[in-house]
């Protein structure tokens, strides 16, 4: 064993565990609490396994679901930064780079690039991996949502202008969940969750 190398990854599995801590807006079914980052991450990377058959194209599976478990862990340093916060996210990406160099910065070398490449092409979406995974990350919180009567829509008054705009990247990784999620916005227009446009 290089102890070394050992110690480098154990600090990582430490510094990950964290992520437990960082609450999101989204609330768990039953709306019992927030959900936490790792519970996002890993219902996502359990959602590319399940709901794999409606990408629009090949992709590589495992590799998508470790997108998955670690494109939020950034969040450790940086934050969870809410969908519809339009002034968080004007930083959002500094926050995350800085995060990511520090958080995969303290596994040996090869894990951290791998990590590193996969976090960054999650982030720019070109691959049919990312673009399926960022399907799973938009379509979780409104299924939650969704199955909580519209409670974090209501509370945070999103319209649906708002709501498809955060989707309408899921048209590139899934036409048909994109054509799913535009139906459960607009029943949950009707219903009052979430505001018509003004």
């Amino acid at each position: 064993m290089d102890k070394e190398r050992f110690e480098k990854q154990l600090a990582f599995i430490l510094e990950v565990d964290k992520e437990k801590n960082i609450l999101r807006q989204s609330h768990l079914s039953g709306y019992v609490r927030q959900e936490n980052d790792a519970e996002h991450s890993w219902h996502i990377a359990m959602m590319i396994y399940l709901l794999k058959e409606y990408a629009n194209e090949e992709f590589d599976v495992a590799k998508a679901m470790m997108m998955a478990l670690i494109h939020d862990v950034v969040e450790i340093d940086a934050g969870d930064t809410y969908a519809y916060d339009t002034k968080a996210l004007e930083t959002q990406k500094e926050r995350e780079k800085k995060a990511a160099d520090h958080i995969f910065g303290l596994l040996p070398d090869d894990q951290k690039e791998h990590l590193m490449e996969l976090f960054e092409e999650f982030e720019e979406g070109k691959s049919p991996e990312a673009r399926f995974a960022h399907v799973m990350d938009n379509l979780q919180p409104i299924l939650l949502n969704d199955s909580n009567n519209g409670a974090d829509w209501r509370l945070h008054e999103v319209n649906k202008r708002q709501a498809l705009n955060r989707q309408k990247s899921s048209q590139l990784g899934s036409i048909e969940i994109w054509e799913f999620a535009k139906e459960l916005i607009e029943r949950n227009v009707k219903k009052g969750n979430i505001k018509e446009d003004i």
